[in-house]
């Protein structure tokens, strides 16, 4: 493939991608919705015996808040994709998935829940066919994450996705540190295999 036939298979992608950027994005001003707040609090709730009710109503409001926040920070204007894209190219600073998962972890850890414990999951990073995705997760204290709630701000480009881990159909989760150190396992039988 000659040098014009791949520049011109680029620029069609990057239209195709702007494209993608053009769907409708979420409402990221004032605060979420009493309903909204309701239901990620009934959720959290429902952990198990022991949760705060006030620090589940604390970090449903938080959550729910901070995403809208971050939507605004990272100046999310279409398709999580195409904002992707943007920050890979360097035209936008933050808003990558592992962006939006240390932003939440770092906001709900200086609420110092007592109740609750916030995690860190990872999606896909083994599989060659899909893009690694991260997110936060809220379980209860002592719980391990994946008896607890994803977080998900970057889905829906701000709009909180919320729903428990086990149940979340677009993502088989691992726990971060889980996934990390089967990354460094690999990397470490790559380069003990003599060259």
């Amino acid at each position: 493939m000659s040098l014009f036939q791949i520049l011109r298979v680029f620029v069609v992608l990057l239209a195709l991608l702007s494209l993608s950027g053009c769907g409708t994005t979420p409402a990221r001003h004032g605060p979420p919705s009493e309903s909204e707040v309701a239901s990620l609090e009934s959720m959290i709730l429902a952990l198990g015996p022991g949760v705060s009710a006030e620090e589940a109503e604390r970090a449903a409001r938080v959550a729910l808040q901070h995403s809208r926040e971050l939507a605004v920070s990272y100046r999310i204007t279409g398709s999580p994709l195409w904002h992707n894209t943007q920050v890979n190219l360097g035209i936008k600073e933050r808003g990558l998935c592992w962006h939006w998962a240390e932003d939440m972890e770092a906001r709900l850890l200086a609420e110092r829940l007592d109740t609750l414990e916030v995690h860190r999951a990872i999606a896909n990073a083994f599989n060659p066919f899909r893009i690694e995705h991260s997110t936060a997760v809220i379980s209860r204290k002592g719980d391990g994450f994946e008896r607890g709630i994803v977080l998900d701000p970057w889905r829906l480009g701000g709009t909180l996705t919320f729903v428990p881990v086990l149940e979340d159909l677009e993502y088989k989760w691992e726990e971060r540190k889980e996934v990390l150190a089967k990354k460094r396992q690999r990397l470490a039988g790559r380069s003990a295999v003599p060259g």
